[in-house]
């Protein structure tokens, strides 16, 4: 038996690998190919784009895929959502469709965009979102550069994707209202979700990619203290839970071990050596899990 498995091909594709790699699957595809290869007998990938992920999980084509929570509510497909994978090219963060119009528009709230045109390859929310604020406007199907169709008087308002509102700012928008938030997700099949085999294994591989997210910017610590300073010590150590405290051969020396942001080290070895640790060892995680 195989587990049918769709990677996202596109924006979210590099990270989407990259985080396999560190929950441990290596997967590889070259660039003329839509079927990958992973060193994973039980597992059969292919790449789709995240756009139409959930109709083919939906369908049973697929018995697992990755995808955004937007491209599953403008489907409107009826998938179980396993698990919420927080990562994206500016980190660890939901994105955001946006209406946004010329920096010198008149529209200024979102009732204003009654009667206007607006484009969006994101239609069927926009429009939810339109119908909720009980506004009449025309949506169109964008098929791309839906940045630039404001500035060549294409359409009146754009609904877009952004993450940090530059790309926005660079082509002179601004941002009206938020229409939705997205983060990735890791979806399945509801018959899959029942086969006792395929549940297994889809819930393995979300343990692993949750490992891999949660270990992300995140380095161990290991370091030798003496007794007599082990309250200083733990004073100034963070930690995700109560570091590891172990004895040594030595009885007045103590091991301890545990887990910090990666953007604090630097400032926090030297004091760590000046509380008297010794011995400090940093050294990078792949995954942590509880």
């Amino acid at each position: 038996m195989k587990l049918k498995l769709g990677l996202p091909k596109g924006s979210l594709q590099e990270a989407t690998f990259k985080m396999f790699a560190k929950a441990g699957f290596n997967v590889s595809v070259s660039s003329r190919s839509y079927i990958p290869n992973i060193d994973d007998e039980e597992i059969s990938p292919m790449l789709l784009r995240a756009q139409e992920m959930s109709r083919y999980v939906e369908s049973g084509l697929l018995d697992v895929g990755i995808t955004g929570n937007d491209w599953i509510l403008e489907n409107n497909s009826k998938v179980i959502k396993v698990a919420e994978l927080l990562y994206a090219k500016a980190g660890a963060n939901p994105v955001r469709w946006v209406v946004a119009v010329g920096a010198d528009s008149k529209i200024n709230k979102p009732k204003d965009l009654k009667g206007k045109r607006i484009a969006t390859e994101l239609v069927n929310v926009t429009k939810q979102y339109l119908a909720k604020n009980k506004i009449k406007a025309e949506v169109e199907f964008s098929w791309g550069a839906t940045e630039i169709k404001v500035g060549a008087n294409l359409v009146d308002a754009i609904v877009e994707l952004t993450e940090t509102g530059s790309s926005l700012k660079a082509h002179n928008l601004r941002i009206v209202d938020t229409v939705c938030q997205s983060t990735t997700q890791l979806i399945a099949n509801k018959k899959s979700w029942q086969d006792k085999w395929k549940r297994k294994k889809i819930e393995n591989i979300a343990l692993l990619l949750k490992g891999a997210l949660l270990a992300e910017g995140k380095v161990g610590l290991k370091m030798n203290v003496p007794k007599k300073d082990l309250k200083k010590v733990l004073a100034i150590l963070p930690a995700m839970k109560k570091p590891t405290i172990s004895t040594l051969s030595q009885p007045e020396w103590l091991d301890v071990d545990t887990i910090i942001d990666e953007k604090i080290v630097r400032v926090l070895i030297p004091k760590l050596k000046e509380a008297g640790a010794q011995g400090i060892i940093e050294y990078p995680l792949n995954k942590v899990i509880y």
